[in-house]
Formats: structure tokens, sequence, C-alpha cells
């Protein structure tokens, strides 16, 4: 197994190098720029669009605006914000934060692109159904000549839409906040017991299809937003006096780079300390991945740049609202400079020592309706990939390779899962940002068409 896991980690180093991080946020700066910072300039009408204002139900597509960016929240706000951001501070200390923001304002362009191209450029599977995501846009917006990319996609697709990480993270969190202080005896035995529960709640949902998930998901994404929110106002006004030392930490340690622990790259410990915020964030809110792409293409809606400005809300609400909280509540408790836990039982141990007794149950809740909130999310990417591989009648199939994966994150380490979701996420960013560049001009070409008609 310890082979396993430096070959894993070496295939996430290679693939996470100097090109995938100038592709990733090198062409999200490109997009931000091409479009006058679109994403911040019309943030308003974006909120009216999630409340419905424009929702048509004889629009083409499975799903409304607000059930699409649940669907896609409920696999972005998950464990990459609390277990994610946890392994970030562990690692890279406070300055990571700022570099998971730079990534996460850059990634609100990335997602308007890349998902108004969902919309713009939907295809049909073999069954005669609309559908949208970067495959579809690829071959329809590209031409067949570029079907290479889409197949290429489809095929990380189908591992970086595991549930590894998220299982791992919530059988640690069980272990850690649950049974461990009850003096349950904790190994492989219990965290079987856990997938094999977690295989259960998943199958029912999963195998119901997009509509039994986004109807979940849509109820149970703000509800646990609410409550980890509050949970963690009570930890930053109990340690008040602290929050304003450790907020401008992260801003001077994002180029002092003093806390950095991993190995340096692109010369040196900050550019290790950008590589690990950058590669937090890609995780946190999937921006250039392209997974939210075939969530946000099943959108009710006539007009792709309306999706593309519900889509983009979602680093604003994942990594600069959601993230920010997680790493305040870490770093105010100073729990980070004095325990060598990582991951989720680094949050779980904030949330103990500022609200004793029930704040690492509360953390629990928050992380159980997260991650299982996730589980159902991610399956929907994977069957779209295998659909678009093999046909529609086949992608059924994924969801039995799916179940069987979650048995695998349960009972495994969280080096081993965080680096074999890390190298895919970043092998499908590939096509994503090359295809999303290519047709970026179409994006801003329609967009000029919209606004003009819509705002005038």
């Amino acid at each position: 197994m310890d082979t396993l896991d430096e070959l894993i980690s070496q295939f996430a180093s290679a693939v996470w190098g100097l090109p995938l991080v100038i592709l990733l946020i090198g062409g999200g700066f490109y997009l931000l720029i091409l479009s006058k910072f679109l994403p911040f300039r019309y943030l308003g009408h974006s909120l009216d669009l999630l409340r419905g204002k424009y929702n048509n139900p004889n629009d083409p597509g499975e799903i409304n605006h607000f059930q699409a960016l649940s669907t896609a929240l409920s696999s972005t706000v998950g464990m990459g914000n609390i277990a994610g951001v946890a392994v970030a501070i562990a690692l890279g200390g406070p300055g990571a934060i700022f570099w998971l923001w730079i990534s996460a304002i850059v990634g609100m362009a990335t997602k308007f692109f890349t998902n108004s191209l969902a919309v713009m450029y939907r295809g049909k599977d073999t069954q005669g159904n609309i559908q949208g995501g970067v495959m579809y846009f690829i071959e329809e917006g590209l031409g067949k000549k570029w079907k290479f990319m889409a197949i290429f996609f489809s095929v990380a697709g189908l591992i970086g839409a595991l549930p590894v990480f998220n299982v791992n993270q919530l059988t640690q969190a069980i272990n850690f906040i649950l049974l461990e202080p009850n003096n349950v005896p904790t190994g492989f035995t219990t965290n079987l017991i856990i997938g094999i529960i977690l295989v259960i709640l998943t199958a029912v949902v999963i195998l119901g299809g997009l509509k039994r998930i986004s109807q979940t998901v849509s109820r149970l994404v703000p509800a646990m937003v609410v409550l980890y929110f509050i949970s963690v106002l009570i930890i930053l006004v109990v340690n008040f006096d602290v929050v304003p030392q450790y907020f401008s930490m992260i801003f001077t340690d994002a180029f002092a780079a003093e806390n950095y622990k991993g190995e340096p790259m692109l010369g040196g410990v900050l550019g290790g300390l950008i590589i690990l915020g950058v590669r937090r964030g890609a995780f946190s809110n999937e921006a250039g991945i392209g997974t939210a792409t075939m969530a946000h293409g099943a959108s009710k809606t006539s007009e792709p740049i309306r999706e593309g400005l519900v889509a983009m809300l979602g680093p604003a609400i994942d990594t600069l609202v959601v993230c920010t909280l997680t790493a305040l509540c870490i770093l105010v408790t100073g729990i980070w400079q004095t325990t060598d836990v990582n991951g989720v039982s680094l949050t779980a141990a904030a949330f103990e020592d500022s609200i004793p007794y029930v704040g690492d149950y509360l953390l629990l809740l928050c992380i159980a309706a997260f991650s299982i909130s996730s589980l159902f999310s991610f399956s929907y990417y994977g069957t779209k990939c295998l659909s678009y591989l093999a046909g529609a009648e086949n992608k059924h199939y994924y969801n039995y390779f799916y179940i069987v994966s979650i048995l695998l994150g349960a009972t495994t380490s969280l080096s081993a899962m965080i680096n074999l979701i890390d190298g895919f996420f970043a092998l499908m960013a590939i096509p994503t940002m090359i295809a999303t560049l290519i047709l970026a001009p179409k994006v801003m070409k329609e967009a000029r068409r919209y606004f003009k008609k819509y705002l005038g």
C-alpha cells in the first residue's frame, strides 16, 4: 500500500505542474479580462435568475436554475470546504487561503464561460435526449476532429467523479468525533460498516436519476450551509479578539510562505504554496475542471448566458464564503499550530475547542450532509461520462462501479484518496480549459446579444 500511495502521489504532482497552473489561473485571468470583469458587473442579475424571475417551464432542459446550482454546489460545497481547507492550512499555513481566494475570483469567470458553453452547445445522447457538458460542447462547438478531447475528458471523469475522498473524510470524522471518544475500537471493520451504510443510502437516491438527486440536494444544500454558517460564526464570536490578527496573516503569509511545510515548487516555497492553494481551490469549487457543466447543461433555459451567470455564483458561495469561514475557525482557535491531525479531524478539533461538548457533533452533522449530498451529485457526473463513451443505455452500469468505490474510500488512507482525485481533476481540466479558451469569443458574442436584449 505504501508503494501505491507513493505512485499516486507522484502522479498527482506530475500533472499539477506549472503548465496546468498556467492553464487554469492564466486562462481564467484571460477570460476575466476578455469579459471585462462581467461576472462581477452582473451579480444582481445572477441573483434574479437564481430566484426564478426569468424561469420558463417550456424551455428545454430537465431542472430549473436553482436546482442546477444546488446540484453543482452539492458536489463542491462539501469536503473540499471542510477537509480540503484543513489540508491546505496544515500544509501551507494561513497564506494558502489567499491563493485559494485568487483561484475563486478567477474561477468565477471560468465558470461563466464553461457553463454558458454547456447550454450553448448541447448535444444528444444515443437515446436522443438533450445533454450538456464539456464533452458535448467540445464535439458540438469545435467539431468531430476534436472528439479525442471529449473522450479524454469523459475517461478522466469516470475516476474524477468517484466519491472516495468524501467517503474517506466522512469515515474519519465518524471515527474521530463519534466512535473513539466513546471508546469504540476503530479500524478496518468499523470503516467497512460505515461504508456499507453509505452504500445503502447512496443507492436509494442515485438509482432514482437526476430529478430525485436535484430535489434531494436542493433541500439539503441550503440547510447545511446555514447550519455550518451559524456554527462557524459562534466560533468566531468566541475568539473575536484574534480574528483581525489571523485575517491579516492570510495576506502577509501568502507571500512570505513562512508556514509552508510541503515540497518547494516553481523554484521555491512560495511556488509550492501557490500550487497548494490553487489545487485546493480547484478541488473546492472545481472551476475549470468541468464537472459542473454536466449539471448546468441540464438546466431548463433557452438562454446560455443565464446559466453562465447562475453558475458563476458557485465559486463565490463555495470558496469565498464557506472556505473562508472554515479557514478562520481553524486559524483563530490556534489548533493548527498545536496538533498533528490533518483533514477533517483538524476542523473537528477547532469546533470542539470553541464549542465544548456539542461543537464536534454539530460539525459531524454538517459533514454528513455535505458528504452525502456530494455522493449523489458525483454519481450523476460519472453516468454522464459513461453515457457519452458507451451509450446512454449503458450509463446505469457506472452506478454499480461507483457504489463499490464507496467501500474503497471508507477503508483507504487520506493521502492516496486526495492525490487520486486531484490527479484526475487535473486531467479533466486540460480539455475543459483548452476548449473554453478557443470558444470564448463565441460566448462574448452571445453575451453582448443577451445583455442588449434583456438589460438594454
